[in-house]
């Protein structure tokens, strides 16, 4: 199913003459945003010199450091009477980036999330619970927006009271779910301690944080749904830049809207299809806070082959972010990797913690993961052969001695948004 099919199977010449069309009005649009005018002079750029898609490349980079330098309102190309509404980041490691819509940006993000909940087979006579933060968090008046424009029935549910959100499935019929995986799975488990069927679940949405395969595997299973990954940050809007449809074979982005590229992240050098790096945006179509080449700290690639769907442009699943990277002794970690191996031993359960520690000037990583509750017999003492099987997993998979340690089911922490699953002692948390 199409929401917009002229746009999301546009391609060839029609494409290219469009995003050229409105790159060079972002141009335009960023050269009233004080710092892009600084920045574009100092580059030498003027919009009228970008005459293809080819110059993008002269433009410089945005980081959010920029974004965090004009806060609270100088990133905006419109004046403040213009802007109908305002998100902002979380501001964790200092002040957040705010992120102003005009009521054009906001047709145009509700139109994205169309698209995205249509292409994944949703619309008219589904039930669609929403299970995202709701308020300055871009994420549930996203989807919230994209939901009620294509005719689902939208109970805002946010996140927390598990129980209720199980009840409210069970009793309003609900056919679609989103959250993130990680409250996806915290759902799953009370679920199955409440005894709850969940039989007219059909189809999950999830993003915010990476996940793996095994964790689409687990929650497929557990919840009795079809699984899809959605992408997005506030920065782009908020989710709904980047779906997957049926095929689930990589995300759309949406080319007519966006444009990306693939970048080194130590040298800025722009890297071909299929090879991994950091992934960088210049939106096409948004009023105002426009954005030039925009440094996601996503790690991605672009997939050049051919979808059987008729859409264009794909990356591959979002492995984690150049900023939450482990390096361990030389060692490049993400943990999305160490969540899809765990979730492949079925002694242990799907939560863990990683912990991050310099002993004796060498960086040693110890991984906490629950013991699944069928494993238990109510003695840690009795499953060192499961310790010692998950350690040795973990050192094949990841060519990296880790120090395992088994801890009862149930007693990690859960997260109703984004985990925090890795605390960094020599001085950062994830």
């Amino acid at each position: 199913m199409f929401w917009n099919k002229a746009m999301e199977t546009i391609s060839g010449p029609d494409l290219r003459t469009l995003q050229l069309k409105r790159l060079t009005w972002t141009v335009r649009q960023a050269e009233k945003v004080p710092f892009y005018q600084s920045l574009l002079k100092n580059a030498g750029i003027r919009s009228d010199a970008i005459r293809s898609l080819d110059d993008l490349v002269k433009l410089p980079f945005t980081s959010k450091k920029d974004l965090r330098l004009g806060y609270p309102f100088g990133s905006l190309a419109v004046p403040l009477t213009e802007v109908v509404r305002i998100h902002t980041t979380s501001g964790t490691t200092g002040k957040p980036t705010v992120v102003g819509y005009t009521r054009a940006d906001l047709e145009n993000w509700a139109d994205l999330m169309a698209r995205d909940l249509t292409m994944v087979g949703l619309g008219p006579g589904d039930v669609f619970q929403n299970a995202l933060g709701y308020g300055l968090f871009t994420g549930g008046l996203g989807f919230h927006a994209g939901a009620e424009k294509i005719g689902m029935t939208v109970i805002p549910s946010a996140t927390g009271n598990t129980r209720r959100q199980i009840e409210m499935i069970e009793d309003f019929g609900v056919t679609a779910v989103n959250a993130t995986p990680s409250y996806a799975m915290r759902l799953a488990e009370v679920a199955e301690e409440m005894g709850a069927g969940l039989e007219t679940l059909r189809i999950g949405t999830f993003g915010a944080e990476p996940w793996s395969e095994n964790m689409r595997r687990e929650l497929e299973e557990r919840l009795g749904i079809t699984a899809y990954d959605s992408y997005g940050m506030s920065e782009l809007y908020g989710p709904g830049a980047a779906f997957e449809c049926e095929e689930k074979n990589g995300l759309h982005f949406w080319h007519d809207s966006f444009l990306i590229e693939i970048i080194n992240p130590e040298t800025g050098e722009q890297l071909g299809p299929g090879e991994r790096g950091e992934l960088v945006v210049t939106p096409l179509v948004k009023e105002a806070m426009p954005l030039i080449r925009y440094r996601t700290g996503d790690i991605t690639m672009i997939l050049d082959d051919v979808c059987p769907c008729g859409r264009g442009q794909k990356i591959a699943r979002i492995m984690g972010r150049s900023d939450d990277m482990l390096v361990i002794r030389g060692i490049n970690v993400f943990p999305s990797q160490i969540e899809h191996v765990l979730l492949s031993l079925p002694e242990v359960g799907e939560q863990f913690m990683v912990y991050i520690d310099r002993i004796h000037h060498l960086d040693e990583m110890t991984i906490e993961v629950e013991v699944n509750r069928d494993y238990f017999s109510g003695e840690l003492g009795d499953l060192t052969h499961v310790q010692k099987r998950v350690a040795g997993v973990l050192r094949d998979s990841l060519n990296l001695r880790t120090r395992v340690t088994l801890v009862e089911p149930g007693s990690l922490p859960r997260f109703e948004g984004k985990a925090k699953r890795v605390i960094d002692r020599r001085g950062d948390i994830w």
